[in-house]
């Protein structure tokens, strides 16, 4: 009796692109239904926030508002639809193959069958051994992008600090516990997005 071959397809998401590292700045996923009311808050407070020991920063609206990060995230998503797309038509190729080989078996001696399952076994092996070091070359990639993104926020809030007179530079998140609730008028998100897009328009050109 022949044997009946057959490959998982391999599902690179990308979804997974928004879970950031936690760290000063950056955590977890961008919260889209608080964007507008943390928007329209940074953009008053910003400009009012006095020069004191503490402020913080709203990372949900910091990563929807950040161009660098938009363009970080179509890289990898143009990155992860290409790894998919590849893994995907040698997938077909490998099917086609085996479903010509079920066609044809009948016709084939013992030897033949045996040799030409050989054959796809070992194909569908490599395959296998394909898709995984694709996933994992694509996660490599997408931790290299974060960390580069985090570094280059960090960056940017240290100095950032330095320049107004902070002493700290929280964080807040939608969920986040950590904290529970800032004066507006000690959220600077807006002046902080601001100059970062400043920052990496000058870096583009």
């Amino acid at each position: 009796m022949s044997k009946k071959f057959e490959f998982k397809r391999m599902k690179l998401k990308t979804s997974s692109l928004t879970k950031l590292i936690a760290g000063i700045l950056l955590a977890g996923t961008i919260a889209a239904c608080n964007q507008n009311k943390t928007s329209d808050k940074s953009a008053s407070s910003a400009t009012t926030a006095a020069s004191g020991s503490i402020v913080y920063v709203n990372q949900d609206s910091l990563l929807s508002k950040y161009d660098y990060f938009k363009d970080m995230s179509k890289r990898l998503e143009e990155k992860g639809k290409s790894a998919q797309s590849d893994v995907g038509s040698r997938q077909q190729a490998l099917q086609r193959e085996g479903a010509e080989y079920q066609r044809s078996a009948n016709t084939l001696s013992a030897d033949q069958r045996a040799s030409t399952e050989q054959r796809l076994q070992r194909e569908a092996q490599e395959f296998q051994q394909y898709q995984q070091n694709a996933a994992a070359q694509f996660q490599n990639e997408q931790a290299d992008e974060q960390k580069k993104l985090y570094e280059k926020v960090a960056a940017f809030i240290k100095d950032y600090a330095k320049e107004k007179g902070y002493k700290m530079v929280l964080t807040f998140q939608k969920g986040n516990t950590t904290m529970w609730y800032g004066d507006p008028g000690l959220d600077v998100t807006a002046d902080v997005v601001k100059r970062l897009n400043d920052a990496y328009a000058k870096d583009k050109k």
